[in-house]
């Protein structure tokens, strides 16, 4: 029999004269596994920061163990074993892996720190994860999935009673997010009440006991996971249902010409890759990490180099040695960490949405508001951009989604014929997902070549013309139109052969 470590009750949060959460109630139970869902926007992350000790409530009480807690801070909430795992990595690139996992929590003999205690910590962590890193290595040299992995191996150091995970496999492979689930039912097997945040549907029924939906800053849904279907938990979170169709995209015209061609490219990441992209078509690429993907992506764009074969736009060679070189080719790219390599974090939505375009919207060398203005409102209707419609806003302010639609549009106003969107809706919700989706599918309708390189089978079914899957660097797969499935994307990234 569980009981319930964590208990609250009539929580609420104002910022300013908005109230985003309105009396919230959640239990959740030693030993037992809750998936907490919602739109951006619905309220998750101030509701999850409070119980972490980074927000205090308006209203409302938080209970653990039975006695009504008040958290001051992050360390008063850590004191009373909760943690969370942030999707956005905290890391320090600067450091090891051993004192990354220990971060914060360093063993000190005499004073000093004590670096054989630290080692034999970051590996008890990472045996426990089932995870294989170089203690010693730096951070900064490390795949973004790796990265998470830290993430979740430091939450695990001392006595947490209570792990929260927010979007925890968002960067994960298929096996890494595998061990982190056996990770996870290990937690509960000892007790740990886990709180598990997440877009994707499948992972809510594959792990989560019970499944709590947020809609506006209120519960819409709380009901253990077997009694409901997963159209009753969209339909919770959108307030309506939500229409999964697949789009329509055949192939390009077989006489159309390439406007962007790939001739055994080969890098330290990736080899012998070669692939054709037409005018109208949308060309996904699916790996997980490791899998050469977001690498093969970035070297399209010039974000790095690829040192063997030849890459070419409009029929003539090209070699990116810096993105400026790619926006100049009429080449737009969403990075896959939007947050650190897309934003202007204190720029508002305009000033976003315009950069590449600055030197055409300036005068006399100065940037025009009036001008980044007019830009922001030519795109904030057609994507459906819900935010301020003047783009006054500073764009940290906007959902997930909505800041993907503000960094979509910015490669639009720069008349950008060529996309190349890497991990397009990762920590995006399921409305804000069909958002991406429809917005793709008209620019494909329109004539823009599009490349999806993605970790997420979703982005590819919903909207590929065709699939390349890669593994380990190695182009192995090439799926049409008419086979792309769930099961033939995971089958050959597990090594299957689809022709």
């Amino acid at each position: 029999m569980t009981t319930d470590f964590l208990a609250v009750r009539g929580i609420r949060k104002s910022f300013g004269p908005v109230e985003v959460l309105h009396g919230v109630d959640l239990d959740l139970a030693a030993g037992t596994i809750t998936a907490l869902l919602g739109e951006n926007g619905a309220g998750k992350s101030t509701f999850v920061r409070i119980l972490a000790g980074d927000h205090r409530p308006d209203d409302g009480t938080i209970s653990v163990d039975g006695k009504v807690a008040s958290f001051h801070g992050v360390g008063d909430a850590r004191d009373a074993g909760i943690r969370l795992i942030t999707q956005e990595i905290a890391d320090a690139p600067t450091l090891t892996v051993a004192e990354n996992i220990v971060l914060g929590a360093w063993p000190t003999r005499a004073g000093l720190l004590d670096r054989g205690a630290m080692q034999r910590m970051a590996k008890e962590a990472l045996d426990l994860l089932g995870a294989d890193l170089p203690l010693t290595a730096k951070v900064a040299n490390l795949r973004l999935g790796e990265r998470q992995i830290i993430e979740i191996a430091r939450a695990t150091i001392g006595t947490s009673k209570c792990i929260i995970f927010d979007e925890a496999t968002a960067a994960l492979s298929d096996a890494e997010a595998r061990k982190l689930f056996q990770l996870i039912r290990r937690l509960a097997e000892r007790g740990t009440a886990v709180l598990y945040i997440t877009h994707r549907l499948d992972e809510v029924f594959t792990l989560a006991d019970r499944v709590c939906v947020l809609r506006d800053g209120r519960v819409s849904l709380d009901r253990p996971t077997d009694e409901v279907t997963q159209e009753q938990v969209i339909e919770a979170m959108v307030g309506r249902a939500v229409a999964h169709a697949r789009h329509s995209l055949g192939p390009s015209s077989s006489s159309a010409k390439p406007v962007l061609r790939a001739e055994r490219l080969g890098s330290d990441a990736f080899a012998d890759i070669s692939f054709a992209l037409g005018p109208g078509e949308i060309l996904g690429m699916y790996g997980k990490v490791g899998s050469g993907v977001q690498e093969l992506a970035a070297s399209l764009v010039g974000a790095r180099t690829f040192d063997r074969g030849e890459l070419l736009i409009d029929g003539r060679p090209a070699h990116f040695r810096h993105p400026a070189e790619a926006i100049a080719a009429s080449i737009g790219h969403l990075p896959a960490d939007r947050a650190s390599e897309g934003l202007l974090r204190t720029m508002t939505l305009a000033e976003n949405l315009s950069a590449p375009s600055w030197p055409r919207l300036s005068r006399s060398g100065m940037l025009s508001g009036e001008r980044l203005r007019a830009a922001y409102s030519r795109w904030h209707r057609k994507l459906r951009v819900k935010a301020d419609t003047a783009g006054n806003q500073i764009i940290t302010e906007l959902s997930g989604g909505n800041q993907q639609k503000v960094l979509l549009g910015r490669w639009l106003e720069a008349g950008s014929r060529i996309l190349v969107l890497t991990e397009p809706t990762r920590g995006v919700d399921v409305g804000a997902r069909q958002e991406i989706y429809r917005i793709l599918a008209e620019l494909a309708a329109d004539g823009h070549a599009i490349i999806i390189a993605t970790s997420d089978y979703e982005d590819i079914n919903a909207v590929a013309s065709r699939a390349l899957v890669l593994v380990r660097g190695r182009l192995i797969a090439e799926i049409p139109h008419d086979r792309i499935s769930t099961e033939t994307l995971t089958e050959a990234a597990g090594g299957g052969v689809h022709a």
